[in-house]
Parts: C-alpha cells; structure tokens; sequence
C-alpha cells in the first residue's frame, strides 16, 4: 500500500466496521444485532450499510429509499440527507447495488480514502455507535471503512478455510492503521456459526489464539432457523427471537463488546 500523510478525524462516537472478505460469515447479522442490542441499552446507533448487496438494508426492512450511500459519493449529498429512520434510537443509511459503480469513480478521486470519513465528519456527532457493515471484499469501500472507524470486530467462521483469509484482513488493518487511521483497533475476532458439537472450532480458536496477537470474543455465536428467518421480517434476532439461542449469544456479546472497548479505549 503506498505512504499517505496520516489524516484522521476525532469523533464523539465510535465508529465500528464489521468486517470479513469471505461472504457468508454473518458480517451483516453481527453489524444489526450489535447495533440493535446497543441501542437496546440506551445507545444512539447509526447503521451504515457498505456493501453494495444492500443486506443490511433490507434486514432492517427498507426496500424503497430516494437517496442512498451512493448519492453521497457520487453527488455530493450529505449523510443526513440519506439518513432513515428506524425508531427512536437507530438510524439507517441506506445502500442498493448503484454502490458497486462508485468503485471506478473512487479510484479516480485523489482522496478516495477519505470519503466516507469526510461524510461523517458532522452526523457522527450524533450519535453514540456508529457500526458500518462493509462488503466481502477488500476493495476501496472497505478502506473508507477501516479510515473513517475507530474499532474494528471480524466476525468469522471457525474453519481450516477461514484462517486462510485472516492474515490478508489483519495486514491490510495494519497498513491502514500505520498509513492512513492511527487510531484504528481491533476490538476482536467473533466467532460466528458455531457448531458446538464439532471439535473444529474449538481447535481453529485455539490456533487463532496461539498465532495472532488479538483478542476472540468469548461470545460464541451459533446458527439457528429463527437467526435465519429474521432478516426476511426486517428485524434483527434480538427483536424477532428474543428467547433463541442466537438473540442470547448475540446478548452476551454486545456486552462483552461494552467491556472490550473500555478497556481499549482507556
């Protein structure tokens, strides 16, 4: 990655970018449940939705929207003219598939890296959390994402396949922390999908642990229909099963989110 000078913006709020180059690890069902159960305690969230699939989007059950992520970049519109609300705590702004086209237009901007952090400069003010649930694939969007974002958390999937991805993800966090976000931290690895019946994940934790400087939640998030059915009723686990394994395991890591990142940031 080339040598930029450093140029970082401090914001009231945490930003948080839920990443993962791999698809299908539950980046997006870790990005709404996070910013879901922190609201649930009192916590302002704003969701930015960063893949140009629109998932989190639809989980949170927007379909039709005037303005998106992509009018900011392309058109200069404000953040707070895209900005929907959900409920009194949680905002939205929203993302269809006219994202996948800023890539070109991105490449061509002599401050590509720095569009998403301009953008939140104000509106991150407002609120308390704000989580950004990035694409599956470490392109120029993403790079946006780990500038603008203060911690970073890696739901991933406790497999031989998985690992092989983690370095790829932790050098790119690095050389944006080094380059571009000296700011950045990695809150933590989630495991996501996890089958307890399968020695796999406790062995695949183990290896993470004995290689890596950084820490895994001890919130093991498992699989579950109703986990599954969620998105398609626009709510998160939390709010559509409250009683499933999955809302209770996504319940015990957002507090354990809580407690990671005080220590992190003291």
């Amino acid at each position: 990655m080339p040598k930029f000078i450093i140029i970082t913006f401090k914001f009231m709020s945490e930003i948080i970018a839920v990443i993962n180059q791999k698809g299908g690890t539950g980046k997006t069902t870790t990005s709404h449940n996070l910013g879901y159960g922190l609201a649930r305690k009192g916590k302002k969230v704003l969701f930015i939705d960063l893949d140009p699939q629109g998932n989190l989007t639809f989980s949170c059950g927007i379909n039709e929207f005037e303005h998106s992520l992509a009018d900011v970049i392309y058109q200069d519109k404000s953040l707070n003219e895209t900005i929907i609300k959900l409920d009194e705590k949680i905002d939205l702004v929203p993302t269809d598939i006219e994202l996948a086209h800023t890539e070109l237009f991105l490449t061509q901007q002599d401050d590509r890296e720095f569009i998403i952090s301009k953008a939140l400069k104000e509106t991150a003010k407002r609120y308390d959390y704000v989580i950004i649930d990035c694409q599956t694939s470490l392109s120029v969007l993403t790079i946006n994402a780990l500038v603008a974002a203060t911690k970073i958390v890696i739901p991933l999937q406790m497999t031989i396949l998985s690992l092989k991805g983690l370095d790829l993800v932790l050098s790119t966090i690095q050389d944006v922390k080094e380059n571009l976000n000296k700011h950045l931290k990695v809150a933590g690895i989630l495991p996501v999908m996890i089958d307890r019946r399968r020695k796999l994940s406790t062995e695949v934790i183990d290896i993470i642990v004995g290689n890596f400087d950084i820490h895994v939640f001890k919130s093991q998030i498992g699989s579950s229909v109703r986990a599954a059915e969620a998105p398609s009723f626009g709510k998160s686990v939390l709010e559509y099963a409250p009683s499933c394994n999955v809302a209770k395991h996504y319940g015990l890591f957002v507090k354990e989110f809580l407690s990671i990142t005080k220590k992190l940031n003291k």
